[in-house]
């Protein structure tokens, strides 16, 4: 689950991770009061960010500095309502509906912090360098010697003399080793106590008076692990996900967006991955990968059947089903139900195994529908992506 940077600086500032003062606007009046607030207390600019969940919004014109309170209120009036267009978004871009209103600090350097699980260790990884401001793909594709990396026994926590070594190798003065110590362990604090995936300050800057703070900030959070923390679940913005994964989300399936025409319908994150390469290798491209996890029943493969029709691009149908304990029958009745309550006029084709399943293709034959069963994976993705070519063909004539 992904969050805002004005939510993700409220969250560190509670652990006592030193922000510029700020707030979030929703309209120009707001930005106006805040960036006058902000003067009043001795701001000498302030900076006006679009919030979106995307990286890269200051080259997409998303974040601009304003002299004054009344320049602050014009420019977020141009953003607010704005699509902005990064290289993270695509090229629909987002909407801009709320800005962060933050004073301008004085900057000495930037540097880069972030924290992430590395799977293939089991453990959290804490990263900095020295080139901050910058992309940190770009730097680890470029100059990957400018990246000192820490891996954190989740036992010990960050260890001081790893917190010691982060600060010496970004540079930092003996005088800001202190401060610069209890920043590191908060931001470890943040990241374990939340449950977060995904920390990243960049940049992390060091000011002209020895200062240091997060000028901006990313959290994602574990979906997995937000039944513990119903106060960051509350944070979720709907608005900046798809619209189909949000409606997925809602029956506990997993469905994620993609660009080809073969709809994909797989209980199973391994079997999900194994029929999008044998869709692609049979010359097509999956639509979408949409999980129905190992425990569906009839009524959550139904939502899933009409989530899965809903896109556009759709034009054939693969249900591929290994029954263990989603019971081969349990799906077939879900289909059938699907089917007959959505209208599909689609191509469907099954490749059904495991339990129950003589069963479920008796009830796929005695329903009336022209489901295609395949005899196996192959015969399945081969059917088809034949299948999804007629389609787009008679959609074109």
């Amino acid at each position: 689950m992904k969050i805002h940077e004005y939510q993700a600086k409220e969250i560190l500032s509670k652990y006592g991770v030193t922000v510029p003062r700020g707030h979030v606007a929703e309209t120009g009046e707001e930005a106006e009061q805040t960036a006058r607030t902000l003067f009043e207390q001795g701001a000498k600019g302030v900076v006006v960010k679009a919030q979106i969940h995307a990286g890269g919004r200051g080259k997409g014109g998303g974040v601009k500095i304003a002299k004054s309170a009344e320049e602050a209120a014009k420019i977020a009036r141009q953003m607010l309502g704005m699509t902005l267009v990064t290289h993270q978004t695509g090229p629909e871009g987002r909407t801009v509906r709320r800005l962060l209103i933050e004073e301008t600090l004085p900057i000495d350097k930037e540097l880069y912090l972030g924290i992430l699980i590395d799977r293939s260790e089991a453990k959290p990884l804490f990263m900095a360098s020295a080139a901050g401001g910058m992309e940190i793909e770009q730097v680890a594709a470029e100059t990957p010697e400018k990246i000192l990396k820490q891996y954190i026994d989740p036992g010990m926590g960050l260890e001081p003399f790893q917190a010691r070594k982060i600060a010496f190798e970004l540079g930092l003065k003996p005088a800001q080793l202190s401060s610069a110590l209890e920043f590191l362990r908060s931001l470890y604090r943040v990241f374990a106590e939340s449950d977060a995936s995904l920390l990243e300050i960049n940049p992390f800057v060091s000011l002209s008076d020895g200062r240091l703070f997060a000028l901006d900030a990313k959290l994602n959070f574990d979906d997995n692990a937000m039944f513990r923390h119903p106060d960051l679940r509350a944070l979720r913005d709907t608005s900046e996900e798809d619209a189909l994964e949000v409606e997925a989300s809602k029956y506990s399936l997993n469905y994620i967006k993609l660009e080809g025409n073969v709809g994909c319908m797989v209980n199973g994150a391994g079997l999900a991955m194994a029929t999008m390469d044998i869709i692609k290798y049979a010359g097509g491209l999956p639509a979408n990968f949409l999980d129905v996890g190992g425990g569906a029943n009839a009524e959550q493969v139904t939502h899933a059947f009409e989530i899965l029709l809903s896109d556009k691009n759709v034009k054939a149908v693969l249900i591929n089903i290994f029954g263990g304990i989603l019971r081969v029958d349990t799906l077939a009745r879900g289909v059938v139900e699907a089917a007959h309550k959505t209208h599909i006029q689609l191509p469907i084709v099954l490749r059904l195994e495991g339990t129950n399943v003589e069963a479920g293709r008796e009830i796929l034959r005695q329903s009336g529908l022209n489901f295609i069963v395949a005899e196996n994976m192959k015969d399945a993705a081969e059917r088809v992506v034949a299948a999804a070519r007629e389609s787009e063909l008679v959609a074109r004539s």
